[in-house]
């Protein structure tokens, strides 16, 4: 989520962008801003000297054009069984695991909560929004499930109308214009779902989002660089603050079990049953990797000037940490820098 997004065009440019990571492109959004202390030397490739299978060379040649009229700089870091490596480019002069905004990252924290809750049998996938918020959604809408949410098919309309505010207010305006389709028949990716996820969490616990994250997730794993800023709207959707290696150390957690009971871990890898669908009931995309690359599982995210996200192989062997300063002049050619890095982090692994 950017700042510019609250114009609503940070909805359309992720539906965008969830189609072209079918094919194994990134998200990279248009109109992304500067975030507020950008480095302001361009400074060449800091790496680590690789170990295992990693293609150092590869990840090197990825990064070694930034800076460019479309991305300004990066950060990648490659930990796991195969190996380690991590590097910097162009203007992203500060360390490896400085901290950045991940934008839609957080819906993987939002997603565990929610299993979390499920596990504890506090909630069901099968639970209806309208039965946990009620009158939030018009009356005309048909009952759309705490998983369909989850996994991005509950049907709710392109949130063309969406206006910043609390998180009733933003759900409120971008169910005031638009038609939704029915649930359960589609996968569409979309922001909302994660808002109305937040919501039910609070409804269920009778907390605010902020406490659950926090003792639920953030002190148990200890992750201390990780946070929830109360200025930022994007909240339980895209607000989380982090670095690389606390979203390392999260993912690794989280699809180990260390979160989730085993059924609600299984689940981080289980799709519906809808063609073309790619999203888990546990908000991961399933991607597969171009040019005979590897099908990973993640979650990319855009906010406050940044683009991010954290990937991995099924079974951990290679677990991927990436931000960009992205222009926003192109953005076409920056996810082609993007899926350059991916591509070549994920270079050599099974």
């Amino acid at each position: 989520m950017t700042n510019s997004w609250m114009r609503t065009a940070r909805w359309s440019a992720a539906a965008t962008v969830a189609a072209l990571l079918v094919t194994g492109a990134a998200i990279a959004p248009a109109g992304a801003s500067a975030p507020a202390e950008a480095p302001a030397a361009v400074g060449a490739p800091a790496v680590v000297a690789p170990v295992g299978h990693v293609d150092a060379a590869a990840l090197r040649a990825a990064l070694a054009g930034l800076p460019d009229d479309y991305v300004r700089g990066a950060m990648v870091r490659v930990t796991g069984r195969e190996g380690r490596w991590r590097g910097t480019a162009g203007e992203w002069t500060g360390p490896v695991d400085a901290e950045f905004a991940a934008g839609s990252v957080t819906k993987l924290f939002t997603a565990a909560i929610a299993l979390q809750l499920v596990g504890e049998g506090r909630l069901s996938l099968d639970d209806t929004v309208q039965e946990l918020l009620p009158g939030l959604l018009p009356t005309s809408y048909e009952p759309i499930t705490v998983g369909q949410l989850l996994s991005h098919s509950s049907g709710l309309q392109k949130p063309q109308c969406v206006r910043p505010g609390t998180p009733v207010e933003v759900v409120t305006s971008a169910v005031s214009c638009g038609t939704p389709t029915t649930p359960g028949t589609a996968v569409q990716y979309n922001g909302i779902n994660y808002f109305l996820a937040g919501l039910v969490v609070e409804r269920v616990t009778g907390r605010s989002y902020a406490e659950e994250l926090r003792d639920r997730i953030l002190r148990p794993l200890g992750l201390r660089h990780t946070s929830l800023p109360a200025d930022d709207w994007a909240w339980a959707e895209g607000g989380i603050v982090s670095r690389a290696s606390d979203l390392e150390r999260f993912f690794t957690a989280l699809t180990r079990g260390r979160l989730l009971r085993p059924a609600e871990r299984s689940l981080l890898f289980v799709t519906p049953a809808i063609p073309g669908t790619d999203f888990s009931y546990g908000g991961l995309r399933r991607i597969e990797l171009p040019d005979g690359g590897p099908v990973v599982w993640g979650k990319t995210g855009s906010n406050r000037g940044y683009t991010s996200g954290v990937f991995a192989t099924r079974g951990l062997g290679r677990v991927v940490v990436y931000a960009t300063l992205p222009t926003g002049k192109d953005a076409a050619e920056e996810t082609a820098r993007v899926v350059d890095i991916a591509s070549a982090a994920f270079r050599g692994t099974a």
